[in-house]
């Protein structure tokens, strides 16, 4: 079987793109002969590869059955030239990945320049949402994921602690009462996260403490709780990385000191399984997850060790 390896990568792209004409350019392709690599492709295989309409198309179920064994073979012969090549800045390729854009905003999007100066022929794609999407199905190399992984076929790395912090403003404080224990957050203006208005905590001796919040408003933002936190419209619990900048400048003080949120809280990069990990992947990887350290430890050292 005769595979094109730019045929192979330019159906990679269409799956991703859901468009031959749109991918074609990434190759410098003209529609036409982009159409020709894809039909060739089909012809040496044997299947159908794409469902297409005059708008869009779609990979059939060979196709999807198809787009695993082309990453594949993709990485092996990125790897392989890596290997061939040397390391350092010979490393390259294009990551895509999708994160929230709150997170990528400061610890992501940040360091990508540094990241780019390192690696001047890495292309980054950075699709910034709140929602976990299906990594595989949409052809992304890494999502970044908070809280607890649901089980799947992802590999997942840890890639930093999510340490989690409740939070109100000054003015809230001196208007309402400063809660002593959990169960006096039953009775002030907490702002959930979505419908998670069952708060956990964990006090000095290891017992656990559970209250059901309620409050005027309930977003899906870690940006707009603190916004709201810092209007003095209630309680917030968000992560250190989101309110801590306002912790620091005094414009939100810290709530129920003595207990510590619960569960504790991970931040992970999950990624397609497969025979190897890309030596792109690697790279970034471990790029970001030393610069997140790092960045937490300037900015939050002695916070970090009493949450």
């Amino acid at each position: 079987m005769d595979l094109d390896l730019k045929s192979l990568a330019l159906f990679v792209r269409v799956t991703e793109l859901g468009a031959i004409g749109k991918a074609g350019l990434d190759f410098d392709l003209s529609s036409t002969n982009a159409s020709q690599r894809i039909l060739a492709l089909e012809a040496e295989l044997g299947v159908k590869l794409f469902h297409r309409s005059t708008r869009v198309v779609t990979p059939t179920y060979e196709g999807l059955l198809f787009l695993e064994h082309a990453k594949c073979i993709l990485d092996d012969v990125e790897e392989t030239r890596n290997i061939f090549k040397g390391k350092g800045s010979d490393i390259q390729g294009r990551i895509r990945l999708t994160v929230s854009a709150s997170y990528a905003r400061v610890y992501i999007v940040l360091f990508i320049p540094e990241l780019l100066r390192l690696h001047p022929k890495l292309e980054i794609e950075i699709d910034f949402t709140d929602k976990n999407v299906d990594i595989v199905e949409q052809g992304y190399d890494i999502a970044f994921r908070m809280g607890e992984l649901q089980s799947s076929s992802l590999l997942a790395k840890r890639i930093a602690d999510n340490p989690m912090i409740l939070v109100a403003s000054p003015e809230y404080l001196t208007r309402a009462g400063e809660p002593q224990t959990p169960a006096d957050l039953a009775s002030h203006n907490c702002i959930p996260f979505a419908k998670l208005n069952n708060w956990q905590f964990k006090d000095n001796d290891g017992a656990i403490h559970n209250v059901t919040v309620n409050g005027p408003i309930k977003v899906n933002s870690g940006d707009a709780i603190d916004d709201l936190v810092q209007a003095g419209v209630g309680i917030g619990l968000g992560s250190l990385w989101h309110v801590g900048p306002a912790l620091r400048a005094g414009r939100v003080r810290r709530v129920l000191p003595g207990y510590k949120v619960w569960p504790q809280t991970r931040i992970w990069a999950v990624r397609p399984s497969g025979r190897l990990t890309p030596e792109r992947i690697k790279v970034f990887l471990d790029y970001i997850e030393k610069v997140i350290h790092s960045t937490n430890e300037q900015r939050y050292g002695d916070l970090l060790t009493t949450l």
